[in-house]
């Protein structure tokens, strides 16, 4: 009989739930390379209208999704600051060296979350010597900081401070679902400050395939001409785009619920010596549990975790993170704060 885990490693473990194999089984499709798939066409129409902007392109990744809108932004030799536990510099292997060519400037922050004076330290002088500050990257929620929400009052802020640098903005938003909901704020108007957006589909609305980018009709036609240059142009990719229409028809409002689990689950694994959580990070769906006080390895922790059928991933030298998404139950919560009651207590 094959083991049943129940599987908190990220939100991207989702398997399409019956509904939504049907849907993608239903769709409408083309050739989208032609640009005549209509299920895609009315994915993207509906992505560049939740999100405020004139166009958007279905891609097959978060990561290509990023990168395309930092390609489209930038020219050769220029630099891009981004936050220093981002995902664009920890997760998407130098993609900006290789395919755009600019260097990435990190610049720390608190809880994921720069200051204005700080980050505007970071902006280099405009002297021959010096690469050109050209896009600053924010990342809403931001993953490794735990899932926090960026606030909007700080990201006008900050956008205030592009413009009046002649800067660009881009927003990796892969989890700005869980933040629209979460702050009660639509994602047009958290989009609005930025000049492009990427958003994904296949995390916490639990389809199985693709991201997108928004922006002008320029960029966007820039961006499609990117996508073919690095390979992602799909052909008949209704039957994919279909999964995510779906997604943010049916799954986008019950992100609350994996949001009430998350806390539920801090405030109780939280509560165990020698773990220790930061609350105000628990924000949306993501929970990172220090470990350090218990003089074990992350690996150790997760080992024991594994043959208790409960599965999480390292987040750090001394941390680990559990994420809750759709195939989420009340019941896999409670079973899996039994397992961290009956190891740590």
């Amino acid at each position: 009989m094959k083991r049943r885990f129940i599987d908190l490693r990220s939100d991207t473990v989702t398997k399409p739930t019956a509904e939504m194999r049907q849907a993608m089984a239903n769709a409408e499709v083309g050739d989208d390379v032609f640009g005549e798939d209509p299920t895609v066409q009315r994915l993207q129409s509906t992505v560049a209208e939740m999100l405020g902007k004139i166009a958007a392109l279905y891609v097959p990744s978060g990561v290509m999704a990023n990168q395309l809108a930092i390609k489209v932004l930038t020219k050769p030799g220029e630099e891009i600051i981004v936050e220093r536990d981002s995902h664009i510099f920890h997760y998407e292997n130098a993609a900006p060296s290789v395919l755009s060519q600019v260097q990435l400037h990190t610049v720390g922050s608190q809880r994921g979350v720069f200051s204005v004076d700080e980050l505007e330290r970071h902006i280099r002088p405009k002297e021959y010597y010096f690469p050109r500050t050209s896009v600053i990257c924010l990342e809403n929620t931001h993953n490794r900081a735990g899932g926090v929400v960026y606030p909007l009052s700080r990201i006008k802020e900050i956008s205030k401070l592009a413009r009046k640098h002649d800067l660009r903005m881009h927003l990796d938003g892969a989890r700005l679902w869980n933040a629209s909901v979460a702050a009660g704020i639509s994602p047009a108007e958290f989009a609005k400050h930025f000049d492009t957006v990427s958003v994904c589909f296949s995390k916490g609305l639990g389809a199985p395939v693709g991201s997108a980018i928004v922006g002008t009709r320029e960029m966007i036609d820039q961006a499609r001409k990117y996508r073919k240059l690095f390979g992602g142009g799909m052909r008949q990719a209704g039957i994919l785009a279909a999964g995510a229409l779906y997604a943010l028809e049916h799954h986008l409002q019950r992100l609350v619920e994996d949001h009430r689990r998350a806390r539920q689950f801090a405030e109780q694994v939280g509560a165990l010596p020698g773990l220790t959580i930061d609350m105000e990070s628990v924000q949306t769906n993501i929970v990172i549990i220090d470990v350090s006080k218990t003089k074990k390895t992350p690996g150790t922790i997760l080992k024991k975790l594994r043959s208790k059928n409960v599965l999480l991933t390292e987040s750090g030298p001394s941390s680990i993170r559990a994420v809750m998404h759709l195939d989420i139950s009340d019941n896999d919560l409670d079973e899996a704060i039994t397992v961290f009651q009956s190891i740590f207590r």
